[in-house]
Parts: C-alpha cells; sequence; structure tokens
C-alpha cells in the first residue's frame, strides 16, 4: 500500500497521475487503474496517458463517501 505525501488536498496536482489516485486513496496502482477504467471514474485519456481532474476526483470523493474535505 502506498502512503500520500499529501497532508491536505489543496496540495494535490490540478492533474492527478494513476500513481498519485492509488497512493491518495492508499490503494495499489492495480487498483487505481481498476477505478480509472470504471465508468464511474472520472479519468481523462489523453494520448496513453490516463489523468484524473483534481476537482472531478474530490467530487467523486465526495459523492462516494459522505464526506467532504476529510483530511487525507
Amino acid at each position: 500500500m502506498k502512503h500520500s505525501i499529501y497532508t491536505s488536498y489543496d496540495e494535490l496536482p490540478l492533474m492527478l497521475s494513476v500513481t498519485e489516485v492509488a497512493a491518495v486513496l492508499g490503494i495499489s496502482r492495480a487498483g487505481a487503474y481498476e477505478l480509472v477504467h470504471g465508468n464511474e471514474f472520472p479519468a481523462l485519456k489523453i494520448g496513453s496517458r490516463i489523468v484524473v481532474p483534481k476537482d472531478k476526483f474530490l467530487a467523486w470523493i465526495d459523492a462516494n463517501s459522505g464526506s467532504k474535505n476529510a483530511p487525507l
């Protein structure tokens, strides 16, 4: 399991990589890839890269956890 280097949502980059999503959520990279390939997760494919917009990621967390801006 990866540990996040971020201590608040404000520190997240505007676009998160799959590896960063895994670290923030505390899941494996494989688990993060499963998420980003799902229909409900806000991922963008740009060329061969998959990125997740920060605002959509936070909205997804909010919608799926029922808590807003909890510490990471």
